[in-house]
């Protein structure tokens, strides 16, 4: 790792869809780093061995299963997390689905609305249960997910790049109104192509080794929380 090995010591970290892919690769990156990780996702034994990878390595996790599409349980989360450390200084919003890539036309309603729920409003849902708990932190740092879709509109992502797109202005919005504090940072992060279930349904023909392992991104995520990089940035990872 090219930073500090413990530059997130002692801070609190938060990790959506955090059971494999990228969400694992960065929890255990974080947790490396020194940060304790709360990690977010649906499968709890998937979540287990997340959290049996950290402790092995001599890092410190818990993990909370949770449908995010379940605003009560987002806003029961967050209390216990202001119960236990009162504060978060670090929110990764990795979570996402795919959905299935067909013409605008075609969009199933149910489907979208199930998409919109997790790649949107989920988001919003995190942001709102948690910033109180962002605004108590020294320093701040919130990372979302986002994909070369939701700026450059492709056939067939429709469904999954619209959410993206207002994903990034959602965030946008919130880092204008958080800056004046001067404590708090958003930062974009397009993954690009890389080694990831979502990657492997999108293409499926595609030789998994020919594309970035998780990890890369990992690192990537980690250089720039642990950087003077400037708020609201969007950065694309290359291999």
């Amino acid at each position: 790792m090219m930073t500090d090995s413990k530059a997130l010591q002692d801070k609190i970290a938060l990790v959506t869809g955090a059971s494999r892919g990228i969400g694992a690769a960065t929890a255990e990156a974080l947790a490396a780093a020194g940060a304790h990780v709360i990690l977010v996702a649906r499968t709890a034994s998937a979540l287990e061995e997340v959290e049996e990878r950290i402790h092995a390595a001599g890092g410190t996790a818990t993990i909370a299963p949770l449908d995010l599409t379940d605003g009560e349980s987002i806003g029961k989360l967050a209390v216990a997390v202001a119960e236990r450390w009162e504060r978060l200084d670090i929110m990764v919003l990795n979570a996402a689905m795919l959905g299935s890539l067909s013409p605008v036309q075609d969009i199933d309603p149910k489907e979208y609305s199930r998409l919109l729920s997790l790649n949107l409003l989920a988001n919003q849902a995190l942001i709102a249960a948690f910033d109180p708990l962002l605004k108590r932190a020294d320093k701040a740092d919130v990372v979302a997910l986002t994909s070369s879709v939701g700026f450059e509109p492709r056939a067939f992502w429709g469904a999954y790049g619209s959410s993206k797109a207002a994903l990034e202005t959602l965030l946008r919005a919130y880092a204008d109104e958080t800056e004046y504090t001067g404590r708090m940072r958003l930062h974009i992060v397009d993954p690009g192509a890389t080694r990831t279930r979502m990657r492997a349904l999108a293409f499926p023909g595609e030789e998994p080794e020919s594309v970035k392992a998780p990890d890369v991104v990992a690192e990537a995520i980690l250089r720039r929380l642990t950087s003077d990089a400037p708020t609201c940035e969007k950065v694309r990872v290359e291999a």
